[in-house]
């Protein structure tokens, strides 16, 4: 590969050798930052999609330093460079090939970092078909920073047996010392891989508490409560709950709104107001319809529910805010009753005993007469006990 470049500076000096191999890696590298990263920017700029503009970004520093740093790494590798110059070969090596080697691991490797994780971003604001959970690019750091380390570690030579024995101890001493935090790691994991939510999805947990996922991190997972307050719950806590989500398999919800009318009540008129008050709602999806259902014969009521559609769990409380007012107008309008316990409190005075006290009769209207009389003494002057 490199066959046509040692050929020509075989005849050169050891100076003039390491100075025109340096010059030609920093014209390669001005040539490809002026000229041919410059063209393909051209291209991409025009394309519908940015995940090519993504990868081209993050892409364009590496090539650069590869190219800039090529002529150093030159010097150590072709045997006719290196034998021209004036290094020794293990100085070269410690000097110019490692480190300049070390530089570009360390640089592509940042590069690969991100550009997965920004293709991750980006296909995570789009929503829906793919649900990729963030946490697949905290895995994806992890694998970068080890495999990086690892390369570097092979780079300088450094005998990792010992570190491997080394590190097998302290991962026993670090697994009971931090047995939450890679519980959380895992439970990260096992709920990305189980598609039990993604970013923006509405969950409720076994303990009451909701909220809109915000935030799915290596350790925990951020919700914001319809309060606005953030909730951070740690992901092997989620892993063992029992978790409603309420925008899968996708974000529609039904409501229920239970009435009830008094006995002798036409349904057929109810029902059809209560269908049109439902169909008037601009919260209330027009498909699937809304539609009554008469549940029970109650106490003192026929109770019904209306049950509609809303576009979204969050719009579920206003809708039933505006149904609750308008079927309230609508009955009215209409004299149809609405039943409510009433209470009538009778107070009578007995004639037989005049220095008694009054006397209380209490009736619970809930459609039950109560005809016990209560009666109260009053304290004369002198009683004694």
């Amino acid at each position: 590969m490199f066959a046509p470049l040692t050929d020509a500076l075989a005849g050169l000096s050891a100076i003039e050798a390491t100075v025109g191999l340096l010059l030609v890696s920093l014209l390669a590298a001005v040539a490809l930052e002026f000229v041919v990263l410059r063209a393909a920017r051209r291209y991409v700029v025009h394309t519908d999609s940015t995940y090519d503009d993504i990868v081209f970004s993050e892409l364009r520093l590496p090539l650069v330093v590869t190219a800039a740093l090529t002529g150093v790494l030159l010097l150590t590798q072709v045997p006719a460079v290196r034998d021209s110059t004036v290094f020794s070969a293990q100085l070269l090596r410690n000097f110019f090939g490692r480190p300049s080697l070390s530089l570009i691991v360390l640089v592509w490797a940042y590069a690969a970092n991100r550009v997965v994780n920004r293709l991750v971003e980006e296909v995570n604001d789009r929503g829906g078909r793919f649900d990729f959970a963030p946490v697949f690019s905290n895995v994806w750091t992890l694998v970068v920073l080890l495999g990086g380390a690892a390369t570097l570690l092979w780079l300088w030579e450094i005998e990792i047996t010992p570190l491997l024995g080394a590190a097998g101890v302290a991962g026993i001493a670090v697994g009971f010392a931090a047995k939450d935090t890679v519980a959380n790691f895992f439970g990260g994991i096992a709920l990305y891989f189980d598609d039990t939510y993604k970013l923006g999805d509405c969950i409720v947990l076994d303990d009451g508490t909701s909220g809109s996922v915000v935030k799915v991190g290596i350790r925990s997972t951020t919700l914001l409560t319809r309060d606005e307050l953030m909730v951070t719950v740690p992901n092997s806590v989620l892993n063992a709950a029992k978790i409603t989500n309420e925008s899968a398999p996708q974000r529609r919800r039904r409501i229920r709104v239970p009435l009830g009318v008094a006995y002798g009540t036409d349904v057929d008129d109810f029902e059809a107001l209560a269908i049109e008050v439902a169909e008037a709602e601009s919260l209330v999806l027009d498909s699937p319809k809304p539609r009554m259902r008469f549940r029970r014969f109650g106490s003192s009521a026929l109770e019904y529910e209306l049950l509609c559609w809303v576009a979204a769990p969050t719009r579920r409380r206003r809708a039933q805010h505006e149904l609750n007012r308008a079927l309230y107008m609508a009955v009215t309008d209409a004299e149809i009753e609405i039943p409510y316990p009433k209470r009538d409190v009778t107070f009578s005075t007995a004639a037989s005993e005049p220095d008694a006290g009054s006397v209380v009769s209490v009736r619970d209207d809930g459609h039950v007469r109560a005809d016990e009389t209560t009666r109260v003494e009053a304290e004369r002057p002198g009683d004694t006990d």
